[in-house]
């Protein structure tokens, strides 16, 4: 019997190379283990197909998992041309194959054009899509009639890496919600000949474009080669997930103010979300500042 694990308090973040075949939820659970970590969460789950960035937050980074789960987000994908599956990528059953097209550079970049831009996109039918309180894959999985919905999302950019007769190799800058299995899907429909995803790598999520990811194969050589000093050392603060906002600094006084839910009024402050610390102190928590200038508290941080 594996020993019983002694769950600790920890707060931080870690950003994750989530490995191939693995679901978003399973990598979570084993980085938490790993950390003994009594509380975690992941800002948005990967394709078990995927590999790439997966953010996971610990302690009282689950505050703000929410906030990076709207980010913006850069994909490497590989199109595969030809054939449409049930779940738009390889991990699922082919349900048609056509004959590919001969297809220059100018047919494929008048394809992208719709693709790009705010875009109207469906989900896929196999995706944690929520319908009725269940999600969709779950659906699926009994065999049931699925109307996946459209949302509009919004695609920065898609830029062709490489483009082979029957493979494409793709680069996808977008915003929250944006399925690149759809992209695909889609892209493969406009050509005439069908498509799905072959291969898909998170490059990252903001605010982390220029962190290093950690695999849960480094982690455990870490924890073992140099214990849990050496895996903390692959932590994030909380503070790390907070760059993209507003910062705003409090005296002692107006620190207690807010920790007591009083709103504020500074000089200078923009409206909007605010990162909010102490003067030459911790992360107090999150604010709203309105358009007069005047910070309410939102999400307080136990730190």
């Amino acid at each position: 019997m594996a020993p019983r694990i002694s769950f600790r308090r920890l707060d931080g973040i870690l950003l994750l190379d989530k490995p191939t075949g693995m679901s978003s939820n399973a990598a979570l659970q084993l980085a938490r283990r790993l950390f003994r970590a009594e509380k975690g969460g992941h800002t948005g789950s990967l394709d078990p197909l995927a590999t790439g960035m997966l953010p996971l937050c610990f302690g009282e980074a689950t505050k703000i998992a929410g906030l990076l789960l709207g980010s913006a987000k850069a994909y490497d994908a590989e199109v595969l041309l030809g054939a449409t599956t049930d779940t738009d990528d390889s991990d699922g059953q082919v349900l048609r194959t056509r004959p590919v097209p001969p297809i220059d550079a100018a047919t494929l970049a008048a394809a992208l054009v719709p693709l790009q831009g705010r875009i109207r996109q469906r989900a896929p039918i196999y995706s944690a899509l929520k319908q009725g309180g269940e999600p969709l894959y779950v659906k699926a999985r009994r065999g049931e009639a699925i109307e996946a919905p459209e949302r509009e999302v919004e695609v920065h950019s898609i830029e062709v890496l490489e483009q082979q007769p029957e493979r494409l190799s793709l680069r996808v800058t977008c915003g929250s919600g944006t399925y690149i299995r759809s992209l695909a899907r889609d892209l493969g429909e406009t050509l005439g000949c069908g498509a799905h995803i072959a291969g898909l790598r998170r490059l990252w999520v903001d605010p982390f474009r220029e962190a290093p990811m950690v695999t849960l194969a480094a982690l455990e050589q870490a924890l073992e080669q140099g214990g849990e000093e050496a895996l903390m050392a692959r932590l994030l603060p909380l503070s790390a997930g907070l760059v993209g906002f507003q910062r705003i600094e409090l005296d002692d006084s107006q620190a207690r103010r807010f920790r007591m839910g009083q709103r504020l009024r500074g000089p200078g402050w923009t409206a909007g979300t605010a990162a909010v610390f102490q003067a030459d102190g911790p992360e107090l928590g999150l604010g709203q500042v309105d358009d007069t200038g005047l910070l309410a508290p939102q999400r307080l941080f136990n730190l």
